[in-house]
């Protein structure tokens, strides 16, 4: 009955034209958009941990590895760009987005541990190799999975990911002194990065066009910054980013023996990992595209639109 009286509706409404069959699909049509986006979480160690995935899992993946302080959610609009050609991974880290958050006092929340979670989570996908996506906290994610398993990575992008001491400037001072003296009360002085202050100030600082910066993110960001434990848990990722710095000689040598292709897509404004980080990459990698973008820490706020056709470009050439 309710379904003839849409039916009628849509019949006056289109002119009883032919458009009425096109308006009203039979349920039994059920193809999926290429573009579709799935939410699902993977039990690992104990921990569920999140994932967005879309795309045909025949085609080559895209691991996209998010930064501090976001999530997956950083990847919602570029999934889809990339979806219709390859298979896309955008996990959150345990104590990030939608994952578990075990109390600080009971896990060890590391980036070995991280990369180590990653790592199982594309293993029981059934991902052999992977063009990787870094950016922030995502750089020394995706570079332990390589020192562990070059073969494995089809291609570097890299945004605002360091891996050079040349990009660790004043900002990081705060942080050095935490992980030279890890005290209580220098603990306490970097609580000021985990504000909503100090969010806003992340995804806008250096952008040229800040409507095009959705505050969905500083929303989205600060809840899970709010909950109750997670700044204990942001606090040991903030000391633990020390033991990165160590892994850097490393990391290079691995860039100059392997030479993975790579494309720098880099917020040249960025306060954080200022360009500074960036340039030291074509020291060490011969197959390198090279793009300083005039905006700020979270590029793909802004550059969304010019990152996407860069990397469509850049997989094609590099993946199979």
């Amino acid at each position: 009955m309710k379904n003839d009286i849409v039916r009628r509706t849509l019949y006056t409404v289109l002119g009883g034209t032919a458009l009425l069959t096109a308006a009203l699909p039979t349920a039994t049509i059920a193809a999926e958009s290429p573009f579709a986006v799935t939410m699902d979480k993977m039990e690992i160690d104990g921990l569920n941990i999140a994932y967005r995935e879309a795309g045909d899992p025949e085609n080559p993946t895209v691991l996209l590895l998010h930064g501090f302080p976001t999530s997956s959610h950083m990847f919602r609009e570029l999934i889809p760009e990339l979806a219709q050609d390859y298979h896309v991974i955008a996990p959150d880290y345990p104590g990030f987005g939608a994952s578990d958050m075990p109390d600080a006092a009971s896990y060890e929340y590391s980036f070995a541990n991280a990369a180590d979670v990653v790592t199982k989570l594309i293993d029981a996908k059934g991902v052999d190799d992977y063009a990787v996506y870094l950016m922030d906290y995502g750089a020394p994610v995706g570079y332990r999975m390589f020192a562990q398993h070059p073969e494995r990575v089809t291609g570097f992008i890299i945004q605002n990911g360091n891996a050079y001491e040349e990009g660790l400037r004043e900002f990081w001072d705060p942080i050095k002194a935490y992980w030279a003296d890890p005290s209580t009360q220098n603990g306490d002085a970097l609580r000021g990065f985990l504000t909503m202050e100090a969010t806003m100030w992340q995804f806008t600082h250096g952008v040229g066009d800040v409507s095009k910066v959705s505050p969905d993110n500083y929303w989205h960001v600060q809840y899970l910054l709010d909950r109750p434990g997670n700044q204990e848990v942001q606090l040991e990722m903030f000391l633990d980013y020390g033991t990165n710095v160590d892994e850097y000689a490393k990391w290079q040598a691995m860039f100059r023996e392997h030479q993975p292709p790579a494309l720098i897509v880099w917020g040249k404004n960025d306060h954080i990992f200022p360009p500074e980080g960036a340039h030291p990459y074509r020291d060490d990698l011969k197959d390198v595209e090279f793009h300083l973008l005039d905006t700020g820490h979270f590029a793909l706020e802004e550059y969304g639109d010019v990152i996407a056709p860069e990397m469509r470009d850049f997989l094609a050439r590099t993946t199979e």
